[in-house]
């Protein structure tokens, strides 16, 4: 959990459609914030001629608190496509298990929940730090206005290229029972290193028409000994293995 939230973590993913097609990035970023709390601020943008058909830059920023890393705050930019703009705004009250939301300038929305809830951001970083000794782990989620109680699985350890060379990671698998954000239509993968650090070196998740793979391209936390990294390791383009 301190390596992960230390403090200041980025991370920076290229993102390959089907094949090994590059039509993206992902930046995340993780930062201890003066109020307390740590920000969890994910921006995903389209690359090369993607960009012509159909634009992205969408901003997801989530406030989380306390020692399970609750989220207390969750905003949503999104602008994608031509003149396509959506704001979401929600607000967790954690011991009220109560959540707000709202979409634009539409009526504000409350949801009773059967208890805290992470939302999708906040429970992939937690998700990082479960121990897996209890496999699989239950992690609640409040995703597409449901709370969801998802299955976390550690299915297995391999060998896996990333930036670092070749590393020993932890492949998790999440079942996501909900479309989210960006309508997956599967089970998304991530293979994280096996270490103190769980750096997410890939994720692999399936849409609505192929498949999305993030490899990580670029990574920064002061609380991580990355001597290969640091040494300039070459990255991993597209999807090549």
């Amino acid at each position: 959990m301190d390596t992960v939230f230390s403090g200041l973590e980025r991370l920076h993913f290229a993102i390959t459609w089907s094949g090994g097609v590059k039509i993206g990035d992902m930046y995340l970023e993780v930062r201890a914030e003066e109020q307390g709390g740590y920000s969890i601020e994910a921006r995903i943008t389209d690359y090369g001629l993607f960009a012509l058909f159909y634009p992205v830059d969408d901003t997801f920023t989530t406030l989380v608190q306390g020692p399970l890393k609750l989220p207390l705050r969750y905003q949503v930019h999104q602008k994608e496509g031509w003149g396509s703009e959506t704001r979401r705004l929600s607000r967790y009250d954690q011991q009220g298990r109560l959540v707000s939301y709202r979409k634009n300038e539409e009526p504000e929305q409350s949801f009773q929940l059967a208890g805290k809830v992470y939302n999708e951001f906040a429970a992939f970083f937690i998700s990082r730090v479960l121990d897996y000794h209890q496999n699989p782990t239950l992690v609640p989620a409040f995703v597409d206005k449901q709370r969801h109680q998802v299955q976390v699985r550690m299915l297995s350890r391999e060998p896996r290229k990333s930036i670092f060379g070749e590393v020993e990671t932890l492949k998790i698998q999440p079942s996501l029972k909900f479309k989210g954000l960006y309508d997956k239509d599967g089970d998304t993968t991530y293979w994280l290193s096996a270490d103190r650090c769980r750096i997410p070196v890939e994720i692999d998740s399936k849409i609505v028409v192929g498949r999305l793979t993030a490899l990580l391209v670029d990574y920064e936390n002061p609380a991580c000994d990355l001597p290969a990294y640091q040494q300039g390791s070459e990255p991993v383009e597209g999807s090549e293995r």
